[in-house]
């Protein structure tokens, strides 16, 4: 037995017994493939195979190991990696204001997480201490599965063995102005409206046009808070530097993660308007977090958003984006039954059933291409890959994409 099949066994029986067992059933169905390095859009397995990281979740939009985010951590490891909090610390406060500089006005306040769930907590406290203690989510709608955050993750798989723990939220269909004007009343002013501008887990959901402004207006008139939930599409992912920014919408708080750790390090932010923040304003206690704002996390944000602005991947996450979804629409054409959606690099698959999308995802990674299914649309294959990928990148994974869909639309497998 070769010393990578060795490790791989041991891999997949850990993981069966420590961490979980139907992990472990989704890896054997995957075959049992174990990652071991990644550069750029490129990943590798422990038996040196090479794949296109096309999945993530949406963390790599800058590659996987970008140099400058790498040594920005390295230095700061061997610098000052964990701090007293206790004193004043100069790279959580760059990293802030870094942050909310790329933001409009009046959002200047930060507070940072390491996962989103963790910045949908703080946006979900910040509401309740402003008063705004009713949520309104949409359907479909994901933000993270802690308490909080699960209140507003519209899966009842997930919602249900914890129902007693938490208030639901209200739940009304994404992208129905009239279901968002019932639900908020005519007072609002109890209220915190929290969407996404694209929907990710939902499968790539994009809103109908003029949604979220009209929306926005909604809870302005009505005294409603309102969140933005740009985990997912924020930082260039979609095309422009925050989804939110193409129906100009006025947020109290925008949520921010996925990129913002530049792909090495996991860091989220919740960035509020000082009403918004008023809480955390007078008294910081409210809600802290040990690892929230640690040197190292934001040594990788401050270089990834160095990063994006000096290598213009919102422009060429726009321009790959848009490539990949016309050809993308031309390998679809004759298949009625595929839909294909997306903003920039964040690119769904909707093959209408879950059976045909898990045979496409498997057909995929014998392409050696990983994507990801969506967490709240089984039918919808997920493309995230960075804003950095080459030409090469791109005809590697449109040729993978055709061959696997073809052999999914088979004789044997309609």
């Amino acid at each position: 037995m070769s010393i990578s099949t060795s490790l791989d066994g041991r891999v997949q029986s850990h993981t069966r017994a420590h961490l979980s067992e139907s992990r472990a059933r989704v890896a054997s169905m995957l075959g049992d493939i174990v990652e071991d390095r990644s550069l750029g859009a490129r990943l590798w397995s422990t038996d040196d195979v090479e794949y296109l990281n096309c999945g993530g979740y949406g963390t790599l939009l800058l590659g996987s190991r970008h140099p400058r985010v790498v040594d920005a951590v390295i230095a700061q490891l061997g610098r000052h990696p964990v701090s007293t909090r206790t004193l004043l610390e100069p790279r959580v406060a760059e990293a802030a204001a870094a942050l909310a500089a790329r933001l409009p006005d009046p959002l200047s306040k930060v507070y940072f997480g390491a996962s989103g769930t963790e910045a949908t907590e703080a946006a979900v406290k910040m509401a309740c201490s402003a008063g705004h203690h009713r949520l309104i989510g949409a359907s479909r709608g994901y933000h993270g599965k802690t308490l909080g955050a699960l209140a507003l993750t519209a899966n009842p798989s997930y919602q249900n063995p914890f129902r007693r723990l938490f208030t639901a939220a209200t739940t009304v269909p994404y992208g129905d102005v009239q279901a968002l004007s019932d639900a908020l009343g005519d007072d609002a002013s109890d209220a915190c409206v929290v969407l996404e501008p694209v929907q990710g887990e939902g499968g790539v959901v994009l809103p109908p046009r003029n949604y979220l402004a009209v929306a926005s207006a909604l809870c302005r008139e009505r005294g409603a808070l309102l969140v933005i939930d740009e985990i997912m599409t924020g930082l260039g992912r979609t095309g422009l530097m925050w989804e939110s920014e193409r129906d100009a919408v006025d947020a109290d708080i925008v949520l921010v993660g996925k990129s913002l750790g530049g792909g090495v390090i996991p860091v989220s932010a919740a960035v509020a308007t000082p009403r918004a923040f008023r809480a955390f304003d007078i008294d910081f206690g409210i809600h802290t977090s040990t690892f929230s704002g640690a040197p190292l996390g934001m040594a990788a944000a401050c270089a990834a958003l160095e990063v994006i602005d000096d290598e213009k991947l919102v422009a060429r996450s726009a321009r790959t984006g848009g490539r990949l979804l016309d050809e993308l629409r031309i390998l679809t054409a004759d298949l009625g039954t595929v839909e294909v959606r997306g903003r920039g690099l964040l690119i769904g698959l909707d093959f209408g059933d879950a059976g045909t999308a898990g045979r496409f995802l498997l057909a995929l990674l014998d392409r050696r291409v990983v994507a990801n299914h969506s967490l709240n649309a089984s039918p919808v294959v997920r493309f995230t890959p960075p804003a950095t990928m080459t030409e090469a990148d791109v005809d590697w994974m449109l040729t993978a994409v055709g061959d696997a869909l073809r052999e999914t639309f088979s004789k044997g497998h309609r």
